[in-house]
């Protein structure tokens, strides 16, 4: 039975975002947050973290000085804003946790890569809605290469997940296939 969908592949964010929307408008319950490259004179300067309700902080910058007396985050050039990312993702996910009835809520999470992997509470965060009986994650993982991530390995090797792959040919079309295994897990 599948409960969980996650997409990995090109033009991830975009589809989840599309996804939402329709969900949204049949009126599912739908909460969450997502990645947004942010440009600055046609160069990419790092990425944000979009909750769905509109809120927007930065998740990486290019050459951002980490706080005093905390390690550095880094991925390739960008530094990761470890405070600005747990103090927007991590109230979404936990509140995705409180829902009333089962499949209820669908939570966004877009995205369980090497950024936010980090983060042990986002860690602990994401494995608690995963369990949670009453919440459907709708969310995306990177297409593996290097270094396996544990949790992402974990997440693609669930019985209760269903991975799409998205490819330049085929994510004008995934759509329905995507919202349709969303419905399907709420019942």
């Amino acid at each position: 039975l599948v409960r969980e969908c996650f997409l990995m592949g090109v033009g991830k964010t975009t589809l989840i975002q599309k996804a939402s929307e329709v969900l949204k408008s049949s009126g599912v319950p739908v909460d969450g947050f997502y990645t947004e490259e942010v440009r600055q004179g046609g160069r990419r300067i790092g990425f944000d973290v979009v909750t769905l309700s509109g809120t927007r902080g930065p998740l990486s910058r290019v050459g951002l000085e980490p706080p005093p007396g905390k390690r550095e985050c880094r991925v390739g050039q960008y530094v990761v804003d470890m405070t600005s990312f747990e103090h927007l993702a991590l109230p979404v996910l936990r509140n995705a946790d409180c829902s009333s009835g089962p499949g209820q809520r669908v939570c966004v999470i877009d995205e369980i890569g090497k950024m936010e992997l980090f983060s042990q509470p986002f860690i602990q965060a994401v494995r608690q809605t995963l369990s949670t009986p009453g919440t459907i994650i709708l969310g995306t993982i990177p297409v593996p290469k290097g270094k396996p991530l544990a949790l992402v390995e974990e997440i693609r090797n669930r019985k209760d997940v269903k991975v799409f792959n998205v490819t330049k040919e085929n994510r004008n079309h995934l759509l329905p296939d995507i919202v349709t295994c969303v419905q399907s897990s709420r019942k």
